[in-house]
């Protein structure tokens, strides 16, 4: 099969998103199929061509993520003549695939991580203009004629028929981790109690919440840490979030972690005491289950999705407020934890679960062999 993958960021880019994608096209192009991505070239030290565990990686030079939803079209249409289908995501790729997959009479599948809708309004870190803008052209993508949309979980599967999609053009496929990869590591958590966030910078993820929250921690327990795992990129954001820690006097409260192997992530997060995801919303979030995977206890938002993923050791925020975070902050510093027996999220079953949707095109099902069952892990 050869599928065109549009994506406005992809590897090495940090993120739950390029993470689904990474693992399912090198899973793809590891059976035999043919795989192109195309994407933006977020790092200009990158190069605009490679091929990489199997995918052939366009890169777009453009100065930003929505240049891309016009400059990326030429590189589409191209590689989008011998395919036999076209596989996005939102928010800027998708529609410069789907305007490639009608002149090409190609299947256009798009992948929907979540719906925000009016969430856009009240989020941090954006104009009123951009908040607005980013509203209306969500609306835009959920009118356009994709042949099927795949929602990561039944949130987002909610979102979507809420908002008109029919339910028999909605398949819901959850994100997948191979676990082989947690199965030996223990946590070891820090005797200095430590909180941790890990992961993109993302208007949603509650950094606004979390960074004055630890302010007010801190004059609780002034030896206790905030660890921060995050990318520098965007540059814009990353400044938006250091003048917020010297706002509140953090800085040398603050243990910051960039560009760490997957190794050392997961070293950093089990000797964490617990690991916070204040997200305003999740569609899935690979934060939670990772940390769920790991056994490290999470502070939740508990929005969107993240009831559905959120197991083992936890602790709910009573409400979206930074006065919440801090309480659930004391509560897990004096060991205060709900608990659920722990989910899993099997990568096979996710990789299986497209191949059967892209089999529609080519009316050829896949299955799993008897060898290839996903186990549950100890």
């Amino acid at each position: 099969m050869k599928i065109l993958f549009v994506l406005e960021h992809f590897y090495p880019y940090i993120g739950g998103a390029e993470k689904l994608f990474y693992i399912l096209t090198t899973a793809l192009a590891k059976e035999g199929h043919k795989i192109v991505v195309v994407t933006t070239q977020f790092d200009k030290q990158l190069p605009k061509e490679e091929i990489h565990q199997g995918v052939k990686i366009i890169r777009i030079n453009c100065w930003n993520r929505y240049a891309f939803t016009l400059f990326s079209l030429p590189k589409i249409l191209r590689y989008s003549k011998n395919i036999d289908l076209i596989h996005t995501t939102t928010y800027n790729a998708a529609l410069p695939a789907i305007i490639a997959g009608k002149i090409r009479r190609k299947p256009v599948y798009v992948t929907f991580h979540e719906v925000w809708g009016k969430l856009w309004k009240k989020l941090p870190f954006t104009s009123l203009v951009q908040k607005y803008g980013y509203y209306f052209f969500e609306k835009l993508l959920l009118c356009l004629p994709f042949n099927k949309y795949i929602a990561v979980s039944n949130f987002t599967q909610k979102a979507l028929q809420e908002y008109g999609i029919p339910l028999h053009k909605i398949k819901r496929i959850y994100n997948g981790l191979e676990y082989d990869s947690f199965n030996k590591l223990q946590v070891t958590p820090n005797k200095t109690f430590t909180y941790t966030y890990f992961g993109r910078l993302g208007i949603s993820k509650g950094l606004d919440l979390l960074i004055p929250a630890a302010a007010e921690f801190r004059r609780k327990h002034p030896k206790s840490i905030l660890k921060l795992i995050l990318p520098k990129q965007p540059k814009v954001f990353y400044e938006k979030i250091m003048r917020l820690v010297a706002e509140y006097g953090l800085k040398n409260y603050i243990d910051f972690k960039h560009n760490l192997s997957r190794e050392e992530l997961y070293d950093e997060l089990l000797k964490s005491s617990c690991v916070v995801i204040a997200s305003y919303s999740e569609g899935f979030c690979f934060a939670a289950a990772e940390a769920v995977a790991l056994k490290v206890p999470i502070i939740s938002s508990h929005q969107g999705a993240l009831p559905e993923v959120v197991s083992g050791k936890f602790m709910v925020m009573g409400e979206m407020t930074i006065s919440a975070l801090a309480t659930a902050l004391e509560d897990a510093y004096h060991g205060n934890w709900q608990e659920k027996p722990i989910r899993y999220f099997p990568l096979k079953e996710t990789v299986v679960a497209y191949k059967n949707l892209y089999s529609q095109t080519t009316d050829k099902p896949q299955t799993l062999s008897p060898s290839s069952k996903p186990s549950v892990p100890n």
